[in-house]
């Protein structure tokens, strides 16, 4: 395993060091093997890490290449910390200042096409919202989506990337399965008011807004982990925006 680290490390430094640039093909495997001073079992195992970790492609037939080392790429493996079932609340926090800052960046720097997705992501809250039997899954999916929208509109690829490797699917799905009725419509008139903050190109208020949607979901999440969802009752959600 050691290593196996150390060829992990040496080739992260090689990148570093601009040995190797994205888009650059590894040398033969025997070259590099020998300037690493490993095996070659050794570089096998080391590029086969680095290959899950995203910094290197292996193409069939044609070798093992370093990625474009894209943010999102790169801190994907983030998202199964996001997902690991118990206390959420520390991991809920880091997630509360960066979608704050992002709502606050996406104020200035969100266009009309992803301003269109956070609306059409409302809409299908409403939708999902308003239907006899809501699913929890096509709630969790918008609620995603929403979010999803104003990060990418905050213009800032790393922070996009953080808050979508740490919006943890499973672990909204499962928040969603048991509390949709609690939280559906606050949900929808939070979401509501930060898309009209950031429209209105006003980031403190956007910031305010997302803060305040931030501690809402905290209280739920406090509400599930002590003593359990509340008791079940439909939501009266507002009709989608092309109904209104």
């Amino acid at each position: 395993m050691s290593r196996t680290q150390d060829v992990v490390e040496d080739v992260q430094r090689l990148i570093l060091e601009g040995g190797l640039q994205p888009g650059d093909r590894l040398p033969a495997e025997k070259e590099l093997a020998a300037e690493l001073g490993v095996s070659r079992g050794s570089l096998r195992e080391g590029v086969r890490a680095l290959v899950v970790l995203g910094i290197l492609e292996a193409r069939h037939g044609d070798g093992t290449y370093v990625t474009d080392l894209d943010p999102a790429t790169l801190l994907a493996p983030l998202a199964f910390l996001a997902d690991l079932p118990g206390d959420h609340g520390p991991l809920h926090a880091v997630r509360a200042t960066l979608e704050t800052q992002a709502a606050g960046l996406a104020a200035l720097h969100m266009t009309d096409g992803q301003v269109a997705r956070a609306r059409a992501a409302l809409d299908e809250t409403a939708r999902a919202l308003v239907a006899p039997l809501p699913d929890a899954g096509l709630l969790a999916a918008a609620d995603l989506a929403f979010h999803r929208a104003v990060a990418d509109g905050s213009g800032n690829a790393v922070l996009a990337a953080l808050l979508d490797a740490l919006a943890g699917g499973h672990a909204r799905r499962r928040t969603w399965d048991e509390l949709h009725e609690l939280a559906g419509s606050r949900t929808f008139e939070d979401h509501e008011a930060v898309l009209a903050a950031i429209t209105a190109r006003d980031p403190d208020r956007a910031r305010l807004r997302m803060a305040m949607h931030m501690v809402a979901v905290e209280d739920l999440l406090a509400t599930t982990s002590t003593d359990g969802p509340a008791p079940r009752r439909r939501s009266a959600a507002p009709e989608p925006a092309a109904a209104r």
